[in-house]
């Protein structure tokens, strides 16, 4: 499992931005065709929101990769 870390002095990361620090996405637009297609789970459920807000504890998974949030 991958971890990506939130910025310094943020409480969360929104998802398509954490999609992009991931690497599991070149651009924001990809991101945004993907989450609102539903091939990207929150927490083990498809969630289409692409202003998700994660927080340290949170996952999401893509494509058989699943990235955890970490402080």
């Amino acid at each position: 499992m991958e971890t990506i870390k939130i910025r310094d002095g943020e409480e969360f990361i929104k998802l398509g931005q954490a999609m992009k620090k991931a690497g599991l996405v070149g651009s924001g637009l990809d991101a945004k065709i993907l989450i609102q297609d539903g091939q990207v789970k929150v927490n083990g459920e498809v969630d289409t929101r692409r202003g998700k807000k994660l927080y340290p504890g949170d996952s999401f998974e893509y494509d058989g990769n699943t990235v955890k949030v970490e402080e």
